[in-house]
């Protein structure tokens, strides 16, 4: 069967399996649709006619100015052999070390790890002192934007500076599709590995209806989408779309639309949660009044129906408005959610919790909280966004939008201020109960390589702040993402036949959390670069672009 019948065969199949919308419960006709946190937006920021006047002004000449410009060519080059003696090697998988180890690479690959006793002499083999340190797997971070980053090789030098070997993007387009085919994304040997990537964000706009965003799958199977990204579609499309990608051999991860329970997504199949599936589901769901709850909440999208059929209006949102959906939970957090959320914590149930985890591990369900970030929607008034020290390697605009936004956060009525903060203490709790009992959990950041309060060090503390244990981190970043990704003969621990992506920490891993970012060296496709050649790098970079 060629490529063309297969996909015919697969649409066969997809369009003639039922969805699993088909059982899930619409809210009652009573429902009281109380304002929502993005209807409040909507009244602030007038989406409905800002998405008119933007649609009717977006023509394929905005497209064409607006456009990247293509990249040149790059590939990683193969790198000289190298061998780290004396080192301790840590398994991810479980927690085991040996020390006094010798590590071969070839060619981008670990072709040996023995004794150092049993290593043979070679005189033309340049040799790495390890001594006294730890080898472990190269860091994952399974949530970034960094390809979205105007300046993608300062991500990308940010990243390996902080032992960050691998990536999963989590946002693409039929253009960056087309330029990863091409090798057009600058991933070469000073970049970390592009582990998936999808296509263009799952919407209103380009999944109005089940028919519609089947059709977007086909397109974005057709241009190299590793999986589906969701971000916000109503219920019925929600669930189709799980069965539409799973039907061609894809993942779909991302966000919950508000109207959609995190038990239902996970007992349906969703993949691959984020930010502990966004905004309240997770907490009205894990309440004992869970579906008293629920019935509060609204069921319509937060645009109004005409508005998403507008020419150009998906253009418009992602270019000039999803910042502000994606911004502090001041800004997308009305009385009434709110009180919502204060109802959820004062009737949180960690049995509900623990059950949910359970699913997680049923299903397979996996999850990448993306700590730090929703710290800084949360607990944005914290001194650490003030005092953070990248703050003040921002540019200027960019540092004086930060300060705005802190100094607006900070203006929020203390009663508010109380329940937000509760917010991300209730994701501590939340998390540790999954990670203790076995849920699936990955590390990433949500970001693009660094961000003030956002840096995988501070991902890994707020990991242990939740209660996950330094060889529990350890594994979301490494063995985690391996077995996720369907990699665990090419990634995940540091052994023959695996990718020579790893690190040399000056510090035991297993000893402390703060020891998982003791960086000495890191070796990216068998290339290596000690911390102080990243890290001024990063120095370069920033002087000629920022």
């Amino acid at each position: 069967m060629n490529r063309q019948d297969e996909r015919k065969s697969q649409e066969n199949a997809e369009n003639s399996r039922e969805s699993p919308a088909d059982q899930e419960p619409h809210a009652p006709e009573t429902t009281k649709k109380r304002g929502s946190n993005r209807r409040t937006f909507l009244k602030r920021a007038g989406v409905g006619a800002a998405l008119v006047g933007l649609g009717i002004a977006a023509d394929e000449t905005v497209r064409r100015s607006t456009a990247p410009v293509v990249s040149a060519r790059t590939a990683v080059t193969t790198a000289d052999g190298v061998r780290i003696d004396d080192v301790t090697v840590i398994d991810p998988t479980d927690g085991s070390r040996r020390a006094g180890q010798s590590i071969v690479v070839r060619e981008g690959r670990i072709v040996d790890v023995l004794p150092i006793s049993s290593i043979p002499a070679e005189a033309s083999m340049r040799v790495i002192d390890g001594a006294g340190r730890f080898a472990v797997p190269g860091y994952n971070d399974m949530h970034t934007h960094v390809l979205q980053s105007p300046i993608a090789e300062l991500g990308f030098a940010l990243m390996l500076a902080q032992g960050v070997t691998g990536i999963r993007q989590m946002e693409g387009s039929p253009e960056l599709l087309a330029n990863r085919a091409e090798n057009r994304l600058g991933l070469n040997e000073k970049a970390p590995r592009l582990l998936q990537m999808p296509g263009s964000l799952l919407l209103p706009f380009n999944a109005r209806s089940v028919e519609d965003a089947r059709l977007e799958i086909a397109r974005q199977w057709d241009q190299g989408a590793d999986f589906i990204k969701m971000v916000l579609t109503d219920r019925e499309v929600f669930f189709a779309v799980i069965d539409a990608a799973h039907t061609r051999g894809m993942r779909i991860a991302g966000h919950l639309p508000p109207v959609v329970r995190i038990d239902r997504a996970a007992e349906s199949g969703f993949d691959s949660l984020e930010h502990l599936g966004t905004g309240s589901s997770v907490f009205l769901t894990l309440s004992s009044k869970a579906d008293e709850l629920w019935a509060q909440t609204p069921t319509e999208l937060p645009f109004p129906s005409w508005a998403t059929g507008i020419p150009f209006a998906g253009w418009a949102f992602d270019t000039f408005l999803k910042k502000n959906f994606l911004g502090p939970a001041t800004s997308t957090t009305d009385a009434d959610q709110l009180a919502l959320l204060k109802h959820a914590f004062a009737t949180y149930s960690e049995d509900r919790a623990a059950r949910l985890a359970h699913t997680f591990v049923e299903k397979q369900t996996w999850n990448t909280p993306t700590m730090a970030n929703i710290r800084s929607k949360y607990v944005l008034d914290d001194p650490e966004f003030l005092e953070d020290p990248w703050l003040q390697r921002l540019p200027a605009a960019e540092k004086e939008e930060h300060l705005a936004a802190v100094e607006a956060f900070g203006s929020t009525p203390r009663a508010d201020l109380d329940i937000l903060h509760e917010y991300y203490e209730r994701v501590l709790q939340t998390v540790g109960i999954w990670a203790n009992e076995g849920a699936p959990i990955m590390t990433g950041t949500d970001g693009n390589g660094r961000g003030v309060g956002n840096s995988f060090a501070i991902e890994f503390r707020e990991l242990g702040r939740a209660g996950l244990t330094p060889l529990q981190v350890l594994q979301a970043t490494t063995s985690a993402p391996a077995r996720y990704l369907d990699r665990t003969d090419r990634m995940g621990r540091v052994a023959p036949g695996m990718d020579a992506d790893l690190l040399l920490l000056d510090a035991d891993p297993l000893a402390s959390i703060e020891g998982l970012s003791s960086i000495s060296l890191v070796m990216r496709d068998g290339h290596d670069y000690t911390s102080a050649e990243l890290n001024a790098r990063v120095d370069e970079l920033i002087a000629a672009h920022v």
